[in-house]
């Protein structure tokens, strides 16, 4: 059986960045949506890290999320309800994770070469993926299926 990889460069990438000065933390990542099912409440994306430090947005998933890292690393880290960020969690190439939705919000960065990693994203009825927070803990905004594609596709001409 001969093994595959997942080609970057035959896929058009949305960049995801902020202001330093508008976060305590960098905000610098590319995704790409491989695929949809609006109906169904799927949606499966890969999320590109540098090896710059960049995170996605604070955020919490409230729907079932399967992870897969493909490249580098994805790290993690929990920030809980006073404010303090829990333990760091380091998924490597390879690492598999399911989650049924997160308790608390969480910081998301690739690891010091960077990180490639499969989204596998399950909304709930309201179609909701994800929540957006700010530092003190406020929801800012609901990430939908319909709301990241119509983002992905305004950028990427796709």
């Amino acid at each position: 059986m001969s093994r595959g990889t997942f080609d970057p460069d035959k896929h058009r990438w949305r960049k995801v960045t902020v202001p330093d000065d508008a976060s305590s933390f960098k905000i610098h990542h590319d995704y790409t949506i491989l695929g949809h099912d609006l109906p169904g409440g799927t949606l499966d994306m890969v999320v590109r890290w540098y090896a710059d430090g960049g995170h996605c947005p604070l955020h919490r998933h409230v729907g079932t999320t399967t992870v897969l890292v493909l490249e580098g690393e994805q790290h993690l880290h929990d920030v809980l309800p006073d404010g303090s960020r829990g333990p760091e969690k380091v998924r490597k190439a390879g690492d598999y994770h399911l989650s049924t939705g997160d308790p608390h919000p969480h910081l998301e960065c690739g690891g010091p070469e960077g990180g490639l990693v499969f989204f596998g994203c399950h909304a709930k009825q309201d179609g909701v993926l994800y929540e957006i927070l700010d530092e003190q803990g406020n929801i800012v905004d609901h990430t939908t299926i319909e709301s990241l594609v119509a983002d992905w596709q305004s950028t990427t001409g796709s």
